[in-house]
């Protein structure tokens, strides 16, 4: 039997004019920001909650999410290095061996990291605009698990987050790192976010849960990060540390988060039933 794979050969940059790089990563960043933004402008009319909120939530939201993942890949992932190099922790740049930098971008965004960003953002919006701190929770909950489909579809653009080796015929040949068939890891969890929000979607809208009790972003949280946990058995390590561990560093960052998410789940299932009786 001859088994074919798919051969992954895309190339990050879509064109660059007089220097200017268009990446399927920042455009599937900003494609799912839309989107989000879209879905969340109906539900801020659906909950008559002011539009300009919308518009401070969003900009919250984009800067807590960024510097959230772009510490979190620094001091989770590789803090040896980014604690002796501060200024390339902030900026996109590296240090050159001979001295002096260069621009390289943000080479490093993790999910646990923008996460926490975006519930420090989430507290710092509810402090500014005097809205509840769990109803706006539960709202960003409702299109988080969209956001992060694009995410990992923009990872799957880049070659990056590559699974391990595999003989199942859907497997990825990524040839801009190698010629061994892998698991489409990004793949794997770009369908289970948007299953997660295509589910959390239809509950809002069912009208069976109320918002505002913290079971959405309960719900949202258990099974991200739970499909998050099961994905990683079958992504390659990220850093050389983790190769010694029994559960990545993905996997431990993402217990905590399936441990609150279950506490707001019974919080909310316990205020939803007094609502509804």
């Amino acid at each position: 039997m001859i088994l074919t794979y798919i051969n992954w050969d895309i190339n990050p940059e879509i064109v660059n004019v007089f220097g200017f790089s268009l990446r399927y990563y920042g455009l599937l960043f900003v494609c799912g920001l839309i989107l989000c933004g879209y879905i969340l402008h109906r539900i801020f009319i659906k909950e008559q909650i002011p539009i300009e909120n919308l518009q401070k939530l969003t900009i919250y939201a984009v800067i807590g999410i960024f510097a959230g993942a772009r510490l979190g890949h620094c001091l989770f992932y590789e803090p040896e290095y980014y604690l002796n190099h501060l200024l390339e922790m902030f900026l996109p740049i590296q240090q050159k061996a001979g001295g002096g930098y260069i621009f390289t971008g943000y080479q490093g965004l993790a999910s646990h990291g923008g996460t926490i960003g975006l519930i420090i953002a989430i507290v710092a919006y509810t402090i500014s605009t005097k809205e509840k701190i769990v109803k706006t929770l539960d709202l960003i909950a409702i299109v988080a698990p969209l956001g992060g489909c694009f995410i990992r579809f923009a990872n799957l653009m880049n070659s990056e987050i590559i699974g391990t080796p595999t003989n199942k015929s859907w497997g990825f040949i990524f040839a801009r790192v190698d010629f061994l068939p892998r698991h489409p890891a990004q793949l794997y969890e770009a369908l289970s976010y948007l299953l997660i929000f295509g589910l959390i979607y239809y509950l809002y809208f069912s009208k069976h849960v109320r918002i505002g009790n913290g079971l959405f972003f309960g719900l949202s949280l258990v099974l991200i990060f739970t499909a998050r946990f099961v994905i990683e058995f079958v992504k390659e390590r990220q850093v050389e540390f983790e190769e010694t561990m029994k559960f990545d560093m993905g996997q431990l960052l993402s217990l905590p988060f399936i441990l609150i998410g279950i506490v707001f789940i019974f919080y909310g299932l316990t205020k939803n039933k007094k609502y509804c009786t």
